[in-house]
């Protein structure tokens, strides 16, 4: 009825993936312009053409049952539609869904089943709806135990989000801790958890630095371990000044309270991902231009 041939060629033609472009010459029994036609209904052909966008915009939800919490990242082209009550609706569904099912991959989130659809294709139907590049990132799964609390916090609608299990305590400690984490952006809950790696880098660019000052070998070293101690308690969780009360750190805070931290996860929508930068008047010129031909 078909061959590889045929798929590749209708791949090249719509830039729709190899499997859906194999189910779109099935169902149209191998005739190439009748599966055109296909994918563009199922908007696949239209979702395709947009992986090659920049999608740094979007959302982060969080939710919570019982022992079970879950935080999502999806990206979006523009703050725009990170707006858009069907983007929000898509999100919540989403959070929703990782909760009800265990899943640890994000090829097994896009997999479930949800009524008559995937969530794969929810996604690039709603991709082709909305007509902006839709990108589920990523996801955490986490579950406590009867005497852990979640502290579950989003900041900036939905920009931030920080989700802490503490064993010990309350879930306003919990909640106070995950407030302070979405605003000061810890890498790390202590010092015996920083990648020793990182600890490495930084006492070598230290060194380098006091090396520059030309100080005696002696307090050299004594400014190494003192400016190593002020990069802990930047990054570590533990170490930095509460931001309700400067006065304790975190980890005395926590102490206080009776609570230990266990899990730190911190998700700030579109971190590490490289954003376009395009002249906007020049970007609805093309779109005037290319509107007009």
């Amino acid at each position: 009825m078909f061959s590889a041939s045929d798929i590749k060629d209708l791949r090249d033609k719509t830039g729709a993936g190899m499997l859906d472009c194999k189910k779109a010459l099935e169902a149209t029994e191998g005739n190439m312009e009748k599966a055109i036609d296909w994918l563009r209904e199922k908007g696949i052909s239209k979702a395709a053409k947009k992986e090659s966008r920049i999608a740094a915009e979007g959302l982060c939800e969080m939710k919570v049952d019982g022992n079970t919490a879950v935080m999502v990242e999806v990206n979006s082209e523009t703050d725009f539609v990170a707006k858009n009550k069907e983007f929000k609706d898509f999100v919540d569904d989403l959070a929703h869904q990782i909760l009800m099912n265990k899943v640890t991959t994000n090829e097994e989130v896009l997999a479930i089943r949800a009524g008559d659809e995937t969530i794969q294709d929810k996604l690039v139907a709603l991709t082709a709806k909305i007509g902006e590049k839709i990108s589920f990132r990523r996801f955490v799964r986490v579950e406590k135990q009867e005497n852990e609390y979640f502290g579950a916090y989003t900041h900036m609608g939905g920009k931030i989000g920080s989700l802490i299990v503490i064993e010990g305590g309350d879930e306003e400690v919990a909640r106070d801790i995950a407030m302070h984490t979405a605003a000061m952006n810890p890498t790390c809950i202590n010092r015996e958890s920083v990648p020793s790696e990182m600890v490495e880098h930084e006492s070598m660019i230290i060194k380098e630095q006091v090396m520059n000052e030309g100080k005696p070998e002696e307090i050299a070293q004594k400014m190494v371990v003192g400016r190593l101690n002020k990069f802990y308690k930047e990054i570590c969780l533990e170490e930095q000044e509460f931001i309700k009360d400067s006065s304790m750190s975190i980890g005395d805070f926590a102490k206080n309270h009776g609570a230990t931290i266990q899990k730190m996860y911190r998700y700030q929508v579109g971190e590490g991902i490289e954003k376009k930068q395009e002249d906007f008047a020049s970007e609805v010129m093309s779109q005037i231009n290319g509107a007009s031909k």
